[in-house]
């Protein structure tokens, strides 16, 4: 079972086992994402994902890793690794999991809650219009983001409380 996922640059030939992660497309990009995973057993294997590098989170509530590149955000099964369904051409930039173990992604307007699915999706209401949204850091439960202000073009920072999900303005 997959209990952690990191991005890593391209490693040598033969240092892990290698899994490829490729949708057939003739509109993908030509870069590659190297993920390592580790097992509970403390194996490591890595896969190669489709697209520029963004983004690794695992849920151990629902049992599955999102990787989210340039060019996909696939799920995988974190029993067997194998992938269960990916959307193409995703917009989303941020990507991280609560203390509670769901998944939290933003796009460039929009910060969106996914439970074990890709379409079992929620909306976070927000008390202004965001643009450009980043996640940063975990602390107490609470995430903090930054972004601009949508046609104010105000930078703001805010916060995410990870059980609510209800969005505030930092003071």
């Amino acid at each position: 079972m997959i209990i952690k996922a990191e991005i890593i640059t391209q490693p040598y030939s033969g240092e892990f086992t290698e899994k490829i992660y490729d949708i057939p497309n003739k509109w993908t990009s030509q870069d590659w994402t190297w993920i390592k995973f580790s097992n509970n057993d403390l194996t490591e294997w890595c896969g190669n994902f489709r697209g520029f590098p963004r983004e690794v989170a695992v849920s151990k509530k629902h049992s599955c890793v999102l990787v989210l590149t340039s060019d996909y955000l696939f799920n995988l099964d974190c029993i067997s690794g194998e992938l269960t369904e990916y959307e193409y051409q995703p917009q989303y930039q941020s990507l991280t999991v609560s203390p509670s173990g769901d998944f939290i992604l933003a796009d460039y307007y929009e910060i969106k809650i996914i439970k074990s699915t890709l379409t079992e999706r929620k909306h976070v209401v927000s008390p202004i219009k965001m643009d450009l949204i980043k996640f940063h850091k975990w602390s107490n439960n609470k995430l903090s983001i930054s972004c601009e202000e949508f046609l104010s073009w105000n930078h703001v920072e805010l916060e995410l409380d990870g059980k609510t999900f209800e969005v505030s303005v930092k003071d």
